[in-house]
């Protein structure tokens, strides 16, 4: 299923700064970066049951914000892009 993930992290102190990398850190493990703390992840429950429990371990709810959108297995009729960055097939080959 595709997830969007975003994030606002108060970066106002080097925790926040610390917290900041450590979420984005997370994410890029689980996905694509498309805009600065938004990611979109293609994750099996598993993955996502794990993966959110990692970045609630990190936050600091009283300072920031975290947001899990649940797009399923049909996003692909669900998502328009317009602009700079191109879009990309989640589900298709990576060539490293």
């Amino acid at each position: 299923m595709l997830v969007l993930i975003t994030y606002d992290v108060n970066t106002e102190d080097g925790q926040g700064r610390g917290r900041l990398r450590k979420v984005a850190r997370q994410c890029v493990n689980y996905g694509k970066r498309v805009q600065n703390s938004v990611f979109e992840c293609i994750l099996d429950a598993g993955q996502c049951k794990l993966l959110k429990a990692q970045l609630l371990g990190i936050i600091d709810q009283e300072k920031d914000s975290l947001r899990f959108y649940y797009l399923g297995n049909q996003y692909k009729n669900k998502i328009e892009h317009y602009g700079i960055k191109d879009t990309y097939d989640q589900e298709g080959v990576l060539i490293l």
